[in-house]
Protein backbone atom coordinates (compact mmCIF):
# COMPACT_ATOMS: atom_id res chain seq x y z
CA UNK A 1 0.00 0.00 0.00
CA UNK A 2 1.18 3.67 -1.28
CA UNK A 3 1.85 5.96 1.62
CA UNK A 4 -1.13 8.63 2.52
CA UNK A 5 -0.36 12.37 0.92
CA UNK A 6 -1.99 13.95 3.68
CA UNK A 7 -1.59 14.34 7.37
CA UNK A 8 0.42 16.18 9.32
CA UNK A 9 4.12 15.63 10.19
CA UNK A 10 3.99 17.68 13.18
CA UNK A 11 0.79 15.93 15.06
CA UNK A 12 2.82 12.66 14.37
CA UNK A 13 5.65 13.85 15.88
CA UNK A 14 4.06 15.67 18.71
CA UNK A 15 2.01 12.68 19.79
CA UNK A 16 5.30 10.77 19.34
CA UNK A 17 7.01 12.75 21.59
CA UNK A 18 3.60 12.92 24.41
CA UNK A 19 3.11 9.46 24.07
CA UNK A 20 6.87 8.10 24.72
CA UNK A 21 7.11 10.76 27.40
CA UNK A 22 4.23 9.74 29.32
CA UNK A 23 5.00 5.85 28.82
CA UNK A 24 8.30 6.33 30.12
CA UNK A 25 7.42 7.84 33.43
CA UNK A 26 4.55 5.29 34.00
CA UNK A 27 6.69 2.26 32.92
CA UNK A 28 9.09 2.07 35.86
CA UNK A 29 5.82 2.61 38.62
CA UNK A 30 4.18 -0.52 37.02
CA UNK A 31 7.54 -2.41 36.69
CA UNK A 32 7.86 -2.31 40.71
CA UNK A 33 3.94 -2.93 40.64
CA UNK A 34 4.58 -6.16 39.10
CA UNK A 35 7.63 -7.18 40.66
CA UNK A 36 5.78 -6.61 44.22
CA UNK A 37 2.43 -7.82 43.11
CA UNK A 38 0.87 -4.77 44.35
CA UNK A 39 -2.70 -4.53 43.28
CA UNK A 40 -1.67 -1.00 41.59
CA UNK A 41 -0.59 -3.46 38.82
CA UNK A 42 -3.89 -3.89 37.33
CA UNK A 43 -5.45 -0.75 37.86
CA UNK A 44 -2.33 0.93 36.26
CA UNK A 45 -2.59 0.16 33.42
CA UNK A 46 -6.60 1.05 32.60
CA UNK A 47 -5.54 4.53 33.58
CA UNK A 48 -2.74 4.58 31.45
CA UNK A 49 -4.58 3.50 28.29
CA UNK A 50 -7.27 6.05 29.10
CA UNK A 51 -4.50 8.47 29.05
CA UNK A 52 -2.50 7.34 26.07
CA UNK A 53 -5.81 6.96 23.58
CA UNK A 54 -5.65 10.42 24.07
CA UNK A 55 -2.45 11.20 23.49
CA UNK A 56 -2.33 9.23 20.30
CA UNK A 57 -6.06 10.92 18.78
CA UNK A 58 -7.88 7.83 19.49
CA UNK A 59 -11.77 8.49 20.26
CA UNK A 60 -14.04 5.30 21.26
CA UNK A 61 -17.51 4.74 21.83
CA UNK A 62 -18.37 2.05 24.02
CA UNK A 63 -21.27 -0.29 23.33
CA UNK A 64 -22.67 -2.71 25.47
CA UNK A 65 -22.09 -3.79 29.27
CA UNK A 66 -18.74 -5.11 30.02
CA UNK A 67 -19.01 -8.36 31.82
CA UNK A 68 -18.44 -8.22 35.53
CA UNK A 69 -17.91 -11.37 36.19
CA UNK A 70 -14.17 -12.18 37.42
CA UNK A 71 -12.51 -14.14 35.46
CA UNK A 72 -14.01 -13.46 32.15
CA UNK A 73 -12.15 -14.20 29.16
CA UNK A 74 -12.97 -11.46 26.31
CA UNK A 75 -12.70 -12.84 22.86
CA UNK A 76 -12.03 -10.19 20.35
CA UNK A 77 -10.99 -9.31 16.54
CA UNK A 78 -7.47 -8.10 15.81
CA UNK A 79 -7.60 -5.33 13.55
CA UNK A 80 -4.80 -2.99 15.02
CA UNK A 81 -1.43 -2.58 17.49
CA UNK A 82 -4.05 0.37 18.96
CA UNK A 83 -6.54 -2.57 19.54
CA UNK A 84 -4.19 -3.11 22.87
CA UNK A 85 -4.67 0.71 24.01
CA UNK A 86 -8.26 0.78 23.11
CA UNK A 87 -10.00 -2.35 25.75
CA UNK A 88 -7.28 -1.56 27.94
CA UNK A 89 -8.85 1.80 28.38
CA UNK A 90 -12.05 0.14 28.77
CA UNK A 91 -11.29 -2.90 30.77
CA UNK A 92 -8.63 -3.83 33.44
CA UNK A 93 -7.31 -6.45 31.16
CA UNK A 94 -4.44 -8.58 30.32
CA UNK A 95 -3.43 -10.15 26.70
CA UNK A 96 -2.54 -13.54 24.79
CA UNK A 97 -0.51 -12.52 22.22
CA UNK A 98 1.60 -13.78 19.61
CA UNK A 99 4.74 -15.61 20.94
CA UNK A 100 6.41 -12.61 17.95
CA UNK A 101 5.72 -9.67 20.15
CA UNK A 102 7.79 -10.58 23.16
CA UNK A 103 10.54 -9.84 20.75
CA UNK A 104 9.40 -6.42 19.61
CA UNK A 105 12.01 -3.49 20.99
CA UNK A 106 9.89 -1.65 23.44
CA UNK A 107 6.09 -3.14 23.12
CA UNK A 108 7.38 -6.07 24.59
CA UNK A 109 8.13 -4.32 27.44
CA UNK A 110 5.11 -2.84 27.49
CA UNK A 111 3.53 -6.31 27.02
CA UNK A 112 5.31 -7.82 29.66
CA UNK A 113 4.18 -4.82 32.02
CA UNK A 114 0.68 -5.87 31.57
CA UNK A 115 1.48 -9.42 32.00
CA UNK A 116 0.31 -10.57 28.80
CA UNK A 117 0.66 -14.44 27.81
CA UNK A 118 2.38 -15.13 24.91
CA UNK A 119 1.26 -18.23 23.12
CA UNK A 120 3.05 -19.49 19.55
CA UNK A 121 1.61 -20.84 16.75
CA UNK A 122 2.50 -24.11 16.73
CA UNK A 123 -0.37 -27.06 17.26
CA UNK A 124 2.26 -28.73 19.83
CA UNK A 125 2.38 -25.73 21.98
CA UNK A 126 -1.28 -25.55 22.32
CA UNK A 127 -1.91 -27.47 25.46
CA UNK A 128 1.15 -25.79 27.09
CA UNK A 129 -0.30 -22.14 26.53
CA UNK A 130 -4.16 -23.23 27.16
CA UNK A 131 -2.96 -24.26 30.80
CA UNK A 132 -1.17 -21.06 31.10
CA UNK A 133 -4.04 -19.34 30.15
CA UNK A 134 -6.44 -21.59 32.63
CA UNK A 135 -3.50 -20.62 35.51
CA UNK A 136 -4.18 -16.94 34.70
CA UNK A 137 -7.85 -17.41 34.63
CA UNK A 138 -8.10 -19.23 38.15
CA UNK A 139 -6.23 -16.42 39.34
CA UNK A 140 -8.98 -14.51 38.60
CA UNK A 141 -6.79 -12.50 35.70
CA UNK A 142 -9.20 -11.22 33.37
CA UNK A 143 -8.06 -11.68 29.82
CA UNK A 144 -8.43 -10.75 26.28
CA UNK A 145 -8.00 -13.24 23.14
CA UNK A 146 -7.74 -11.87 19.64
CA UNK A 147 -9.25 -15.37 18.32
CA UNK A 148 -8.48 -14.78 14.64
CA UNK A 149 -4.97 -15.45 15.48
CA UNK A 150 -3.70 -12.17 13.55
CA UNK A 151 -4.85 -9.14 12.74
CA UNK A 152 -7.23 -7.98 9.84
CA UNK A 153 -8.18 -5.22 7.47
CA UNK A 154 -10.99 -4.04 9.71
CA UNK A 155 -13.51 -4.77 6.87
CA UNK A 156 -14.43 -7.68 8.24
CA UNK A 157 -13.62 -10.97 10.19
CA UNK A 158 -11.42 -13.58 9.82
CA UNK A 159 -12.13 -17.02 11.18
CA UNK A 160 -11.70 -17.74 14.73
CA UNK A 161 -9.58 -19.99 15.81
CA UNK A 162 -11.04 -22.30 18.60
CA UNK A 163 -7.63 -24.28 20.04
CA UNK A 164 -7.74 -21.73 22.72
CA UNK A 165 -10.56 -21.28 23.37
CA UNK A 166 -10.91 -24.98 24.39
CA UNK A 167 -9.82 -23.00 27.79
CA UNK A 168 -13.85 -22.00 27.60
CA UNK A 169 -13.96 -26.14 28.85
CA UNK A 170 -12.17 -25.35 32.01
CA UNK A 171 -14.40 -24.26 35.25
CA UNK A 172 -11.87 -21.73 37.26
CA UNK A 173 -13.06 -21.32 40.63
CA UNK A 174 -15.58 -24.15 40.26
CA UNK A 175 -17.83 -21.87 37.84
CA UNK A 176 -18.09 -22.01 34.03
CA UNK A 177 -15.72 -19.66 32.36
CA UNK A 178 -17.43 -16.45 31.64
CA UNK A 179 -16.67 -15.24 27.88
CA UNK A 180 -18.15 -12.48 26.29
CA UNK A 181 -17.71 -11.74 22.32
CA UNK A 182 -16.29 -8.07 21.72
CA UNK A 183 -16.39 -6.66 17.95
CA UNK A 184 -13.48 -3.76 17.65
CA UNK A 185 -14.16 -1.91 14.71
CA UNK A 186 -12.70 1.75 13.03
CA UNK A 187 -14.85 3.69 11.84
CA UNK A 188 -14.58 7.67 11.52
CA UNK A 189 -11.68 10.05 11.06
CA UNK A 190 -11.95 13.30 12.38
CA UNK A 191 -15.65 12.32 11.95
CA UNK A 192 -16.08 11.41 8.74
CA UNK A 193 -16.77 7.75 7.72
CA UNK A 194 -13.40 6.03 7.39
CA UNK A 195 -14.28 3.96 4.10
CA UNK A 196 -12.35 0.77 2.60
CA UNK A 197 -9.52 3.02 1.36
CA UNK A 198 -8.85 4.85 4.86
CA UNK A 199 -9.26 2.46 6.74
CA UNK A 200 -5.83 0.23 5.99
CA UNK A 201 -4.24 3.14 7.27
CA UNK A 202 -5.41 2.21 11.31
CA UNK A 203 -5.76 -1.30 10.47
CA UNK A 204 -2.25 -3.23 10.14
CA UNK A 205 -2.04 -6.45 8.49
CA UNK A 206 -0.07 -8.80 6.06
CA UNK A 207 3.57 -7.36 5.81
CA UNK A 208 2.96 -3.60 6.53
CA UNK A 209 6.06 -2.34 8.49
CA UNK A 210 4.80 -1.62 11.99
CA UNK A 211 7.31 1.97 12.10
CA UNK A 212 6.01 3.31 8.70
CA UNK A 213 2.58 2.46 9.12
CA UNK A 214 2.56 3.80 12.61
CA UNK A 215 3.83 7.27 11.63
CA UNK A 216 1.21 7.60 8.64
CA UNK A 217 -1.79 7.16 11.10
CA UNK A 218 -0.44 9.30 14.03
CA UNK A 219 0.00 12.08 11.45
CA UNK A 220 -3.41 11.99 10.94
CA UNK A 221 -6.60 13.57 13.05
CA UNK A 222 -8.77 11.74 15.34
CA UNK A 223 -9.98 8.34 15.02
CA UNK A 224 -13.09 7.09 16.48
CA UNK A 225 -12.97 3.36 17.26
CA UNK A 226 -16.52 1.64 17.78
CA UNK A 227 -16.13 -0.75 21.08
CA UNK A 228 -19.36 -3.14 21.64
CA UNK A 229 -19.83 -5.89 24.18
CA UNK A 230 -21.81 -8.18 23.52
CA UNK A 231 -23.78 -10.53 25.96
CA UNK A 232 -21.80 -12.59 28.04
CA UNK A 233 -21.94 -16.57 27.55
CA UNK A 234 -20.55 -19.89 29.01
CA UNK A 235 -19.48 -23.45 26.74
CA UNK A 236 -23.08 -24.88 28.82
CA UNK A 237 -24.98 -22.85 26.83
CA UNK A 238 -23.43 -24.51 23.57
CA UNK A 239 -22.15 -27.67 24.51
CA UNK A 240 -18.75 -27.67 22.40
CA UNK A 241 -15.68 -25.23 21.86
CA UNK A 242 -16.57 -25.12 18.50
CA UNK A 243 -20.22 -23.86 18.95
CA UNK A 244 -19.01 -21.53 21.30
CA UNK A 245 -16.25 -20.24 18.68
CA UNK A 246 -18.67 -20.54 15.97
CA UNK A 247 -20.97 -18.22 17.99
CA UNK A 248 -18.72 -15.77 18.75
CA UNK A 249 -17.20 -15.26 15.53
CA UNK A 250 -20.91 -14.38 14.28
CA UNK A 251 -21.49 -12.30 17.10
CA UNK A 252 -18.65 -10.14 16.29
CA UNK A 253 -19.00 -9.94 12.57
CA UNK A 254 -22.45 -8.85 13.09
CA UNK A 255 -21.08 -5.95 15.54
CA UNK A 256 -18.58 -4.64 13.21
CA UNK A 257 -20.91 -5.29 9.95
CA UNK A 258 -23.24 -2.62 12.24
CA UNK A 259 -20.31 -0.55 13.29
CA UNK A 260 -19.33 -0.06 9.48
CA UNK A 261 -22.79 0.81 8.46
CA UNK A 262 -22.95 3.14 10.77
CA UNK A 263 -26.44 1.55 12.41
CA UNK A 264 -25.58 0.98 16.14
CA UNK A 265 -27.28 -2.12 17.23
CA UNK A 266 -27.34 -0.33 21.31
CA UNK A 267 -26.79 2.93 22.94
CA UNK A 268 -22.60 4.23 22.84
CA UNK A 269 -20.71 6.12 25.44
CA UNK A 270 -18.12 8.24 23.91
CA UNK A 271 -14.52 8.36 25.77
CA UNK A 272 -12.94 11.21 24.55
CA UNK A 273 -9.55 11.05 23.47
CA UNK A 274 -8.82 15.01 23.33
Amino acid sequence: MTAPNFGSPMTAVGRMLAYFTFTAAVMPVQWLAVGLRWRLRKTLPHWYHRHACRVLGIRIEARGAISQAHPTLFVANHVSYLDVEVLGALAKVSFVAKAEVATWPFFSWLARLQETVFVERRAQRTAEHRDEIAQRLEDGDDLVLFAEGTSGDGNGVLPFKSALLSVAERRPRGEALTVQPVSISYTRLDGVPLGRYLRPFFAWYGDMDLGPHLWHALSLGYVTVVVEFHEAVTIERFGSRKALCDHCHAVVSGGVASALSGRPQQPAALLEAG
